[in-house]
């Protein structure tokens, strides 16, 4: 009888760690796919570089990463270029945070992003040479990402993205080859993943 009881105890065992090992939870998470944006062009403002006045005002470009496209101001719009500054749609409540991490392994939005919104003093994305997502070389006259910066963004749909550019001029050139005087500036590369499914993870 002992001898029984004792082998029923342990198939309830097997039983039980079979049952655990085939719910949803041990399924692989698929990997979601990196969307790249080459050469979005939003260029700044044309400026006289000796006398510091406006010559034309060019517009920003505003995009969804929803639908991954250049839309109108007007559409539901995420985030809007020009020149180094990467605005948020505030009307839309779109927030975004920067991190520090390698793109590939930030794999859900880190419980230390301080997200934000675009007010009228300020942005989400921080402008200035080092303070968000490029460095400016004053030597070279060059705008270069900061490397392992990424940004994070909470769409007009309320699904989290992570963003990471690539480049700033025209064709993704490496660093050594830009030359400011010929290269195009203010033309985007970069790669984003989308989780549509309003979760945190990637």
């Amino acid at each position: 009888m002992k001898t029984n009881l004792k082998s029923i105890f342990y198939l309830l065992i097997f039983f039980g760690a079979f049952a655990c090992d085939t719910t949803d939870d041990a399924q692989p998470r698929v990997e979601l796919e990196a969307i790249l944006v080459a050469d979005l062009a939003a260029p700044n403002d044309v400026i006289d570089r000796n006398t510091g006045e406006v010559e034309k005002v060019n517009p920003f470009q505003y995009f969804s990463l929803e639908q991954n496209a250049i839309v109108s101001e007007t559409d539901d719009w995420d985030l809007a270029f020009k020149g180094t500054t990467i605005r948020t749609n505030s009307s839309k409540n779109v927030k975004a945070a920067i991190v520090s991490g390698i793109f590939e392994e930030i794999n859900q939005v880190p419980t230390s992003a301080t997200f934000a919104t675009d007010s009228e003093s300020t942005f989400a994305i921080p402008t200035g040479s080092g303070n968000g997502w490029y460095n400016y070389n004053s030597a070279t006259f060059t705008v270069t990402p900061i490397p392992g910066r990424v940004i994070l963004v909470k769409t007009t749909g309320g699904n989290y993205s992570k963003i990471e550019i690539l480049s700033y001029y025209k064709g993704n050139p490496p660093a050594d080859q830009i030359d400011p005087r010929a290269t195009p500036s203010g033309h985007y590369t970069f790669r984003y993943v989308l989780q549509t499914d309003g979760s945190k993870n990637f």
